[in-house]
């Protein structure tokens, strides 16, 4: 009975890490999109004084969108995580490696709550990577 209580104490720890770390997500996401709003409300009110002539300047500026949109598109990547590791909290399966299906380490979850696989499988996984290339 105390072994299933401390278990349960430190699935509560990890939720509450999981939904810390979906808030700090959730705000970069909304940053970028409002930094980006902003860039667009310039430009949908034409106000030309945004609007940069020069080609570098301008490639700057395309730059800066890409980058935006990728840093983006990676918070809502880490976002899809998360969601998930809530999902598998609810049913009893997190914290067990997808590879090897044993514990993966407290370490490891503290340090990324998201991380779906051990540190063997990991490991395993980008070296496989790496030969694909």
């Amino acid at each position: 009975r105390t072994q299933l209580t401390e278990a349960q104490a430190q699935l509560e720890k990890y939720k509450k890490l999981v939904l810390k770390e979906k808030e700090k997500v959730l705000s970069e996401i909304e940053h970028i999109e409002k930094d980006n709003l902003k860039h667009s409300q310039k430009d949908a009110s034409g106000d030309i004084s945004s609007h940069t002539f020069h080609m570098a300047d301008m490639a700057t500026d395309n730059y800066d969108r890409e980058f935006s949109l990728n840093m983006a598109t990676s918070e809502q990547k880490i976002l899809f995580k998360i969601e998930e590791v809530l999902h598998k909290i609810k049913d009893g399966s997190y914290g067990i490696c997808e590879g090897c299906e044993k514990p993966i380490s407290k370490r490891r979850l503290g340090a990324m709550c998201y991380a779906k696989l051990c540190v063997g499988c990991q490991e395993k996984e980008e070296s496989k990577t790496k030969s694909d290339l």
